[in-house]
C-alpha cells in the first residue's frame, strides 16, 4: 500500500486559513498547554552563525516538534531566520518547513511551506495573550517596534479582537513604516503615527517589540504603569531593568523563554530563574492563574513561540486542503 503525503506550498494554505481560524488554534493551543494536554519539548537552536563566528552565515535555525491533544495531531516546525546571503538577495527573513505526522501509524500526513504559518500564528499568540492579560473588547493603543511582516500580522491578529485606538509605529527605515502605515490603514479602527524617534511609540497601553535588532533599545522608563510589553524579537530588545522590575512576566513556555530572546542572557546566567516568573499563558488561559494584573502593574509577556502553535495550525491547513482537494501529494514509501 502506498502511504500518500500532502504537499501544500505557501499560496495553498493561504487560501485555507484565515487569521481568525488561526487565532481559534492558537487558543485552543495556549488551553492545551494548560491542562497539559499539548506536549511541547525545548526547541533545539542549530546557530548557523547568529552569534557565533562559525559558519558565518548570519542565521539560524530550530527544530520544534509537538503534539497537540485537541486535533490528535503531532508534527515539527524546521524554521529560522538568515540576515547575511539572504537579505542581501531580497528575501524574507523566515524560511520554514513544517512536517505533520500521524501520532498513531507515525506515517507523514503533509509536508508544508512553515513561513506564512509562522507569521501568522505569531501574531496570533499576542492577540490571546491580551484576550487574557488586558481584557477582551476594549480599546487600546498599540505602540510598536518594527514595521515588516511581523508588525504586519501582529496588527492583522490584534485587530481581529481589539479596536485599536491608535497605533504609533518605528522602524529605523522610514520606508517600511510609511508602507506600513499604508498597507495598515483599513485594518486599523483609529489613526496611525509614524513615530520620529524611539520613545514615542512606548506611549501605550500595549507595546510590541517585533524588531532585529541587537540593541537594548527599549528603557526601563519608557516601561509606564499598566504597560503590558511585548518584547517578542529573536533578541533582548528591552534593557534588563525593564525584565528585572516588571511586577509579572507571563510566558508561553518557561523552559524556551529563560534561554532565548529576551531574557536569554538573565537567564544562563542565573540572574533570572524559574521562580521569577508568575505564569504561562496557558496557565492564565485555563483560569490557574488571574491574567489581569493589578491596576498599575507592569506586565512583561514573552510569547517567544512553540511548535505547538505551528503544528496546530497545519493541522487545520492539512485538513481543510482535504476536504477542498487542494494540494499535491508524494509517496515516499510503500508498506
Amino acid at each position: 500500500m502506498q502511504v500518500q503525503t500532502m504537499l501544500l506550498s505557501q499560496n495553498e494554505i493561504r487560501s485555507v486559513i484565515t487569521m481568525k481560524d488561526v487565532i481559534e488554534c492558537v487558543d485552543k493551543t495556549f488551553q492545551g498547554m494548560g491542562d497539559g494536554t499539548v506536549i511541547n519539548p525545548t526547541k533545539v537552536n542549530l546557530d548557523l552563525g547568529e552569534i557565533s563566528d562559525f559558519p558565518p552565515y548570519s542565521g539560524f535555525m530550530n527544530a520544534m516538534p509537538a503534539y497537540i491533544g485537541w486535533c490528535d495531531s503531532a508534527g515539527i516546525k524546521w524554521a529560522g531566520g538568515f540576515l547575511g546571503e539572504r537579505k542581501k538577495q531580497g528575501w524574507p527573513y523566515i524560511t520554514s518547513m513544517i512536517m505533520l505526522v500521524d501520532p498513531k501509524l507515525g506515517d507523514f500526513r503533509a509536508v508544508m511551506d512553515g513561513a506564512y504559518i509562522t507569521n501568522s500564528r505569531t501574531g496570533a499568540q499576542t492577540a490571546i495573550s491580551l484576550k487574557y492579560l488586558y481584557g477582551k473588547g476594549k480599546s487600546l493603543r498599540l505602540g510598536l517596534y518594527g514595521a515588516g511582516m511581523q508588525g504586519h500580522t501582529q496588527t492583522l491578529a490584534i485587530s481581529e479582537l481589539f479596536d485599536i485606538s491608535e497605533v504609533i509605529v518605528y522602524d529605523v527605515s522610514q520606508k517600511a513604516a510609511e508602507r506600513y502605515a499604508e498597507d495598515m490603514k483599513n485594518v486599523v479602527k483609529g489613526k496611525i503615527t509614524i513615530a520620529k524617534c524611539p520613545e514615542e511609540a512606548s506611549n501605550a497601553d500595549v507595546v510590541v517589540c517585533v524588531t532585529q535588532s541587537k540593541e537594548e533599545f527599549f528603557r526601563y522608563d519608557w516601561f509606564k504603569p499598566g504597560m503590558i510589553l511585548f518584547p517578542m524579537g529573536s533578541y533582548q530588545e528591552c534593557s534588563d531593568e525593564c525584565i528585572l522590575k516588571a511586577d509579572r512576566i507571563i510566558v508561553d513556555h518557561v523552559g524556551q523563554a529563560l534561554h532565548r530572546g529576551a531574557m536569554a542572557k538573565l537567564g544562563t546566567s542565573g540572574r533570572l530563574t524559574v521562580k521569577d516568573i508568575y505564569a504561562t499563558i496557558g496557565e492564565v488561559a485555563v483560569g490557574k492563574k488571574p491574567g489581569i494584573g493589578a491596576e498599575g502593574s507592569r506586565t512583561l509577556c514573552i510569547p517567544i513561540g512553540t511548535g505547538a502553535m505551528d503544528v496546530a495550525v497545519a493541522t487545520l491547513a492539512w485538513s481543510r486542503a482535504a476536504e477542498k482537494g487542494i494540494g499535491g501529494s508524494y509517496s515516499f514509501v510503500e508498506h
